[in-house]
């Protein structure tokens, strides 16, 4: 851990982080920050931990995943869950309170799945919410659901040695399965609906979202550092080492006797379970999560982020994913003035995806180290700066 900390750049980090988090939290409870911007700079968090762990296993380790926002999404699912019920079970007790005889448990159970999946047409609470009730048990579900998928899968492709494009094909193709399953509606996930209203915090009803989104804001700022710290570790020392050799000649560092596999399965579980909490903070602050959010363009987004910010440096993933989300914000939040060229319109809100299209492919192209990498052009001294090609990494 010691190596983490002398890195200059996990300093800065963690230094810029404390300081805006302490900068938006006074001017949160002041009141200069309107809530909704204050939830979209908690959930912009939450991504850079997504955008952090993407860059680990594609930048650090080679493995393009497609699929890793299927992580982020079953985290927010595991979450939303207790949520959506708790909180319909304080609102059934509340309005059986004046029965003439009390509720039995199977009677709250039973109106607790009507409440809930009455929109899908069912009453019963499926087989997949066993755990529900409890906090604890979903808490340890967004560990462990995220974390045993990715093992199982990551298993069998690794020891298979499928690398490449066609581990990014599987990949995708995971994601699709899942995110076309939690569309139906016997999924128990109420299907196309999601899980709505997850703002409302179970036990905190007389609690104004203006300070929930504070702490929700704090909590994601505090997992983004020990994700980043976490990550820079791994990425510090000789697994460091290893698996950026497994990144550039994964049959070379297999000859020299290490087990790529193993490597890369802890790499890709790690990341996945990272990606699952920083799902469990994101969607309380948004209030919704359906299975649109699994769509595989959600992932293909997640490495775009990482791409405009600079693969192969954590710090750039960051400064790639806060980029391009709060633009995404800005110009889909209708405030950026259409421009009218006579013969076509441009909408802002339609043609955004254009220009992040644009963008993704104007970077890889003309500077493939990310807005990260014109950081460590800047830094170096004007007599060491190559003439052309790609500037020298500065560690």
């Amino acid at each position: 851990m010691r190596g983490v900390f002398s890195q200059p750049s996990t300093i800065v980090v963690l230094l810029l982080l404390v300081v805006f988090t302490v900068t938006v939290v006074v001017m949160g409870g002041n009141g200069d920050i309107s809530t909704s911007f204050l939830k979209v700079l908690g959930m912009t968090l939450c991504l850079c931990l997504a955008a952090v762990a993407m860059d680990l296993v594609w930048g650090y380790t080679g493995i393009l995943s497609l699929g890793h926002f299927a992580f982020f999404g079953i985290g927010g699912y595991c979450i939303g869950m207790w949520i959506m019920y708790a909180r319909t079970e304080a609102i059934v007790e509340v309005a059986q309170a004046s029965a003439a005889l009390p509720p039995t448990a199977s009677e709250i159970r039973d109106a607790i799945g009507t409440q809930i999946f009455g929109v899908v047409g069912g009453s019963e609470i499926p087989a997949l919410w066993f755990g529900a009730h409890s906090l604890w048990i979903q808490l340890a579900l967004i560990v462990l659901a995220p974390g045993l998928l990715a093992l199982v899968f990551g298993w069998l492709a690794f020891r298979s040695r499928v690398t490449g494009v066609y581990l990014s094909i599987l990949t995708q193709a995971m994601t699709l399965a899942l995110a076309l399953y939690l569309f139906q509606n016997d999924s128990g996930l109420r299907g196309n609906n999601g899980l709505s209203g997850l703002q409302n915090i179970p036990g905190f009803s007389n609690t104004p979202q203006s300070v929930i989104s504070i702490w929700f804001f704090v909590a994601s700022a505090v997992a983004l550092g020990l994700g980043y710290v976490l990550c820079a570790w791994v990425v510090s020392g000789k697994f460091g080492l290893v698996i950026r050799g497994i990144r550039d000649d994964e049959n070379r560092v297999r000859f020299l006797g290490y087990q790529v596999t193993q490597f890369k399965l802890f790499v890709f579980v790690l990341t996945a379970v990272i990606c699952s909490i920083a799902g469990a903070l994101y969607y309380p602050q948004a209030g919704i999560i359906n299975p649109a959010e699994i769509a595989p363009i959600a992932s293909i987004y997640l490495a775009v982020w990482v791409a405009i910010g600079g693969r192969g440096r954590l710090y750039g993933a960051i400064l790639g994913a806060a980029t391009v989300s709060l633009l995404s914000t800005w110009f889909t939040g209708g405030r950026v003035p259409d421009i009218d060229l006579g013969f076509m319109r441009i909408l802002w809100v339609d043609w955004w995806q254009v220009l992040l299209g644009v963008s993704f492919v104007l970077v890889t192209l003309l500077a493939p180290k990310g807005l990260a990498g014109l950081f460590d052009y800047l830094r170096l001294p004007k007599a060491v700066r190559p003439y052309k090609g790609e500037p020298k990494e500065v560690k």
